[in-house]
């Protein structure tokens, strides 16, 4: 009996040692997303991610996205009503980050506290740009500027200069030239769109617009196609571009300038966890991660910038980070910089449904390619 005894503990101590207490894996074997951040980001930090994984915890975690414009992907998410099929959503205006956490379709970070602490409340001047959610349900990953790129070669045949202002899209030779996505596709379109009629007034504003759309020899399915079809020379310009998906096409060999115009929204790619995620824990670990230095430099080597202070793109001559800056004209961190900022996070909030519906019946329902 005394030897059954020991031998029955035995057993109860190794099932123990195998058990929650001790053999519990620190996080899921899986983990989803659903973006508007271009394949070329969101593949490099799920991979980088799945390889930190396996290293630190032996875990081999399954990783995938799927591919959606931010009000697209908005509305799925409200549509799955608390039990998404993915566990991340990450990317484009904090906006409609804003409106799922007012319906409880996001949870709380629950990042560590160093971490969520080095990331600024915000940046930017006179309107500060929110850099995570004061109630702690997103966090910025990386600042990223929206703007205009341009075709060099094709801007000089038409015999203008070179692109620096919002202005200068307005131009008569840009008529049918000019490549946009629909701010209802396009979050950066839709920020874009906010920046300019903070600038001008509702107005004026769209009135310019409408001049914009009068220019405009093609609207995207995705935001992603402007820079593509810019770079390929199928149109001179285009407008509401993230610096980061132009930057991927100067990688590709392609000739392709960008240029932030004063004003220019800096979007700090929100992400959050949905409610009701399958894998939280992974969840929570992947956003830790990519805020760390290693994470970090994954963006910083394909055209995004610091989300903290502490951070600066930086490389060997010739790196992607070096070119990086280069192409973004000499940007290392936007927090050594002064960012001009017109957007209004709440009015942006408020006015998100009746742009998109001005838009349709004022633009899309009328334009007619020139």
């Amino acid at each position: 009996m005394k030897r059954f005894g020991i031998l029955g503990l035995a057993v109860l101590l190794a099932a123990g040692a195998s058990g929650p207490a001790f053999g519990q894996a620190p996080i899921e074997s899986e983990l989803a997303l659903i973006t508007p951040v271009s394949k070329f980001i969101h593949d490099a930090a799920l991979k980088a991610f799945a390889d930190y994984a396996k290293e630190k915890w032996n875990v081999p975690v399954k990783v995938s996205a799927i591919p959606a414009g931010t009000p697209v992907a908005y509305g799925r998410i409200v549509e799955w009503k608390g039990k998404p099929e993915v566990d991340i959503f990450w990317g484009g205006e904090s906006a409609l980050f804003e409106k799922l956490a007012e319906q409880k379709l996001l949870q709380k970070v629950e990042i560590s506290r160093e971490v969520w602490e080095a990331i600024p409340a915000s940046i930017g001047k006179p309107r500060p740009i929110p850099l995570k959610d004061k109630d702690g349900f997103w966090v910025g990953t990386a600042l990223e500027p929206y703007g205009l790129v341009y075709h060099p070669k094709k801007i000089q045949r038409l015999g203008i200069p070179e692109l620096r202002e919002w202005d200068d899209l307005l131009n008569p030779k840009l008529k049918g030239e000019v490549a946009q996505c629909a701010p209802t596709r396009s979050s950066s379109s839709n920020a874009t769109y906010e920046v300019i009629l903070s600038m001008y007034g509702e107005d004026k504003g769209w009135e310019w617009l409408r001049k914009l759309a009068a220019n405009t020899g093609h609207f995207t399915a995705r935001s992603r196609d402007v820079p593509t079809v810019v770079a390929k020379g199928e149109y001179s310009a285009g407008f509401a571009v993230p610096s980061y998906m132009a930057f991927e096409e100067k990688l590709a060999g392609f000739e392709l300038k960008f240029v932030a115009p004063k004003n220019a929204f800096v979007t700090p790619e929100p992400m959050a966890i949905l409610a009701g995620a399958r894998n939280p824990k992974a969840a929570r670990a992947f956003i830790e991660f990519l805020l760390s230095e290693r994470g970090q430099k994954v963006f910083m080597e394909r055209g995004l910038f610091p989300i903290t202070p502490k951070y600066k793109v930086q490389g060997p001559p010739g790196s992607p980070a070096e070119l990086a800056v280069e192409f973004t004209g000499g940007v290392r961190s936007y927090f050594e910089r002064e960012v001009s900022n017109v957007y209004d996070e709440d009015v942006a909030q408020k006015r998100s449904d009746a742009l998109k519906q001005k838009f349709r019946t004022d633009i899309e329902s009328t334009w007619r390619k020139p």
